[in-house]
């Protein structure tokens, strides 16, 4: 599928509630889980996701761009999010996916954290032209390096909910190096970007 990709700006924000739906993408969540804690994120749920939403609204309002719209015939048909991944103050705290603590400097560093493609988009290699913007939209803002957390299913079937943050072989295609993984599925990989080092 061809897509174009665009940041999510104040004037596509209705383009980006459109696709979320009244379920705010998943169980009311806005694509907010990685950048609250876990009572704050508990929190936005209540009310069919009010918090959650306007706290994605507030980001975007601000001119944050908190991640990309992936567009085929010009309507939206999946949703990325990449940042810097100081943005992601749950990410930062995780044990399992969070950065070394011998990793000074991050301001370097942009994470993908989440996929949200509809049922009716899936199958049609929208995750991968999603993919592909990211990195050239992560680039083009001085980027080095970006990290991602994708799902191993070489096990065997994963439910869709489960593989929010991508699959391994996806990442590989896209040249993505695997540098380390702490426990059962939880892998980091990276790629370097504009001559950037994937090990600062």
């Amino acid at each position: 599928m061809e897509l174009s990709v665009r940041p999510v700006t104040a004037d596509r924000w209705q383009e980006l509630a459109t696709l979320f739906g009244p379920s705010g993408a998943f169980s009311n969540c806005w694509c907010t889980w990685w950048r609250q804690t876990g009572a704050g994120f508990s929190a936005g749920i209540a009310q069919r996701g009010t918090g959650n939403r306007a706290l994605m609204h507030e980001l975007v309002e601000a001119g944050r761009e908190p991640g990309l719209l992936g567009y085929h015939d010009g309507r939206p048909v999946g949703w990325i999010s990449i940042a810097p991944r100081t943005h992601y103050g749950r990410l930062l705290r995780s044990r399992a996916l969070g950065p070394p603590r011998s990793e000074a400097d991050d301001r370097g560093v942009w994470s993908i954290v989440c996929f949200w493609i509809p049922r009716s988009e899936r199958g049609k290699g929208v995750a991968i032209g999603l993919l592909a913007g990211a990195i050239a939209h992560a680039e083009a803002r001085g980027a080095q390096v970006i990290e991602a957390y994708p799902i191993d299913t070489a096990g065997g079937r994963t439910p869709d909910s489960n593989v929010f943050t991508g699959t391994l072989p996806m990442f590989r295609r896209a040249g993505f190096t695997e540098v380390e993984r702490r426990g059962a599925g939880h892998v980091i990989m990276r790629r370097a970007v504009a001559g950037g080092s994937a090990y600062p």
